[in-house]
């Protein structure tokens, strides 16, 4: 178990309270926020709680906003404000990689350093902080959901929108390992934006359902998405007929895995998230650098790839009735 001693061990360790600025002796603070797609919903509720801890542990004023709606002008506005306030990291998990690009330019033109999480083609960045690669998670989803279907018959991709690139790369590696070892399984429909919304994923398939009669599977990217799609499965009677597979907050849907309306899913812990993006903020703030086998709480050591700016933390964790007790009871 990791306590707060050991915590405080691996952190010495790696270097980071050794860090001025960091200890909790020294003032002012360093100042890191953290932009999430949305707030309100339970898996970002779960990063903050990360987010306040690792500030308290590194000695850093740390704090997440919120969009009311998934939606990059929201960010934008929250970004520019950030600047004003002079922060010295700002972390972000894009709802729209390229449209935050001129302000993040801002930001390092006011000498704001610039972390992203879930946007590992981001432009404008310093680093981006993944727990799996997107072709790794999107091929884990499918062949889950192909298990789950026999690989036989048609499914549906959600993903949590059409402008975020660790979805669309999640969902491209899907179709593409489906087509090579699973042909006799179909893609049906559109590829679905809908993914970060419970109500707009529950009415789209709701109406795949009504368009396909024959339909097997859903596979969600988007913690909101298998919500949705569980939802519409168990109000249609479709319970061991449709198959959802995907990544969600494990309390929020344990009723939907113990009812089989949720297969299962693979997700990273998102407070170890909001944790691990505050501790990576912590060097960026200080003029630390961040190396090759840095090893970190809860993490362990990191891998780095300097030419696109990705700072991958493997840390899966998969969803389903054997796992759903413990994981709620970690608050998740």
């Amino acid at each position: 178990m990791i306590t707060r001693r050991n915590s405080l061990a691996l952190l010495a360790a790696s270097g980071l309270l050794s860090m001025p600025g960091l200890a909790r002796a020294q003032a002012p603070a360093k100042k890191i926020a953290v932009v999430a797609k949305i707030g309100g919903i339970p898996w970002f509720n779960a990063m903050e709680v990360g987010i306040k801890r690792a500030g308290a542990e590194t000695g850093t004023e740390a704090w997440m906003i919120g969009p009311t709606q998934a939606d990059a002008a929201q960010q934008v506005a929250a970004i520019e404000d950030l600047i004003a306030r002079k922060v010295d990291v700002i972390a972000v998990v894009p709802n729209d990689a390229d449209a935050l690009v001129p302000v993040f330019q801002r930001a390092h033109a006011a000498g704001i350093r610039i972390l992203t999480h879930e946007s590992p083609l981001q432009q404008g960045n310093d680093w981006d902080l993944e727990f799996t690669s997107a072709q790794a998670d999107g091929e884990r989803h499918l062949e889950a959901l192909a298990q789950a279907m026999g690989g036989v018959g048609q499914y549906i991709i959600i993903v949590g929108s059409l402008t975020v690139p660790q979805h669309r790369m999640r969902a491209d590696a899907a179709v593409v390992l489906q087509k090579a070892k699973y042909p006799k399984m179909e893609l049906v429909g559109d590829r679905f934006g809908v993914g970060e919304s419970l109500d707009d994923s529950y009415r789209t398939v709701l109406d795949q359902i009504r368009a396909h009669p024959q339909l097997r599977g859903v596979v969600a990217f988007g913690s909101q998405g298998p919500i949705g799609a569980a939802r519409a499965v168990d109000e249609r009677g479709k319970i061991g007929k449709i198959s959802v597979i995907g990544p969600f907050s494990p309390g929020q849907g344990a009723k939907y895995v113990r009812s089989g309306a949720i297969t299962m899913g693979y997700i990273w812990n998102p407070l170890l998230a909001g944790e691990t993006i505050v501790r990576i903020g912590a060097l960026m703030a200080n003029g630390k650098p961040v190396t090759n086998g840095l090893v970190l709480p809860e993490v362990g050591a990191i891998t780095i790839d300097p030419t696109t700016r990705v700072i991958m933390a493997n840390k899966m964790q998969a969803i389903n009735k054997e796992t759903i007790a413990s994981l709620v009871a970690l608050g998740l």
